[in-house]
């Protein structure tokens, strides 16, 4: 039996939306290997995100490790905790999130179990339990069906490939874990927390997504205002964050956030291999731009050759007229 412990992430005390993300793939792990899913919820405050994982995982087990120590998210105090509690539950599988968190914790952890890693999972293959973990290789345009070898292996997920967990007939359990952690010891400290507030939607959790390119000049004015009217979120592509016309959590794409909203509206982006990466998960895509030739033609289920100024100000209006 190979038991699965799913790193469950939360933040300001809630689990975030990746985390249920992860655990559907426990769960679907769990179904192919007949195993056991664990959930570890690491932080300090952290039992409503606890209670809202057991919540979504009928059967499964929720370590909760409460401890100051791990109030900040740090992945050199984390990794230990959650090496552990794998060799302490029997995992043989241990995954979370492909988010700036499991980014940093999972491989840590996988060096700890002196175990393999694969990233960026977006399914698992292989035939009855011999599991192969399915990932994406220049930019997406290849891939790899890759089978790690080692008694415990790690592996991080991409949370616009699986399905969120569905609310469970019955809550799970929720285990305290005792922890031991000395942040003194520790060769990495928190100084701060500098934290990007916004009225609009967190980018990767967004139901709509309007992002702007290097079409914009830096103008990013009509992007912005028909994100606003949309209720969405503003993204945008490397070439424009590297320009220093928006910020860089605004990034889309294999360096960037990786999205995959219900709509997403591109305005002045060509569309290169890079950005499609992080946006060709979308349900339903909108390009526009003045280049009948550009790429994002090709990903686009309604695509409009036009000024972005002409065109997105023209469709703000109409949207408000419909209202």
């Amino acid at each position: 039996m190979s038991n699965v412990l799913i790193f469950a992430e939360a933040s300001g005390g809630q689990l975030r939306k990746a985390a249920l993300h992860a655990i559907g793939a426990g769960q679907a792990l769990c179904a192919r290997t007949g195993g056991q899913l664990h959930l570890a919820v690491l932080g300090h405050g952290i039992g409503e995100a606890a209670r809202a994982a057991a919540a979504v995982a009928a059967g499964a087990t929720v370590h909760a490790a409460d401890h100051a120590g791990l109030a900040h998210g740090l992945a050199e105090a984390a990794a230990p905790v959650l090496a552990a509690l794998a060799r302490a539950v029997g995992a043989t599988h241990v995954g979370g999130a492909a988010t700036a968190a499991g980014k940093d914790l999972l491989p840590r952890v996988a060096a700890l179990l002196d175990a393999a890693c694969a990233t960026e999972v977006m399914a698992f293959a292989g035939e009855g339990t011999a599991v192969l973990f399915r990932r994406p290789m220049w930019a997406g345009n290849v891939l790899a069906d890759v089978e790690l070898t080692t008694p415990i292996r790690v592996f991080t997920i991409r949370p616009t490939e699986f399905p969120v967990a569905a609310a469970a007939p019955a809550p799970g359990a929720v285990v305290p874990v005792a922890v031991t952690l000395d942040p003194a010891a520790l060769r990495t400290r928190f100084v701060e927390f500098r934290e990007v507030k916004s009225t609009r939607p967190e980018l990767t959790e967004a139901r709509v997504v309007v992002a702007g390119g290097r079409g914009t000049k830096g103008d990013f004015g009509p992007v912005e205002a028909l994100a606003d009217l949309l209720g969405a979120a503003v993204g945008a592509s490397r070439a424009a964050v590297d320009a220093g016309w928006v910020p860089n959590d605004w990034q889309i794409g294999q360096t960037g956030k990786v999205v995959a909203p219900e709509l997403y509206v591109a305005a002045g982006i060509s569309g290169a291999i890079q950005h499609l990466a992080g946006m060709k998960g979308a349900k339903v895509i909108v390009a526009v731009n003045k280049d009948p030739e550009a790429p994002i033609f090709q990903v686009a289920d309604f695509g409009l050759v036009g000024d972005l100024f002409k065109v997105l100000p023209e469709l703000a209006a109409r949207i408000k007229a419909s209202r």
